[in-house]
């Protein structure tokens, strides 16, 4: 294969990268914790967008119970984050392993 062949490939794959990486941004997952009681959600860049506590959960001699119920929706948020890219930009990258992607 020529190499400008290929730099312009490298150069349509980069472009199409960044206009994905960029509607990332624009979808979100939710990650959710007692039953629905906390509610994180985050958008397809990985960022934590929202966080919705139920007051049926809140309970100020049990803030550690609240603790833990925020810490796994927001790590369940990340996750489906992450699932979402590896889904949207997988296809892109043609099943290579870019480090940074996702």
């Amino acid at each position: 294969m020529k190499m400008d062949k290929m730099l312009k490939q490298v150069q349509k794959m980069q472009a199409q990268m960044t206009l994905a990486q960029e509607a990332l941004a624009d979808e979100t997952v939710e990650g959710t914790s007692g039953g629905g009681m906390v509610t994180v959600k985050a958008n397809g860049q990985g960022d934590i967008v929202s966080v919705s506590i139920s007051k049926d959960v809140v309970d100020p001699d049990d803030v550690e119970m609240l603790e833990d119920l925020v810490l796994s929706a927001v790590k369940e948020s990340i996750r489906l984050s992450r699932e979402l890219a590896e889904k949207r930009l997988g296809g892109l990258t043609g099943g290579m392993s870019i480090p940074g992607i996702f």
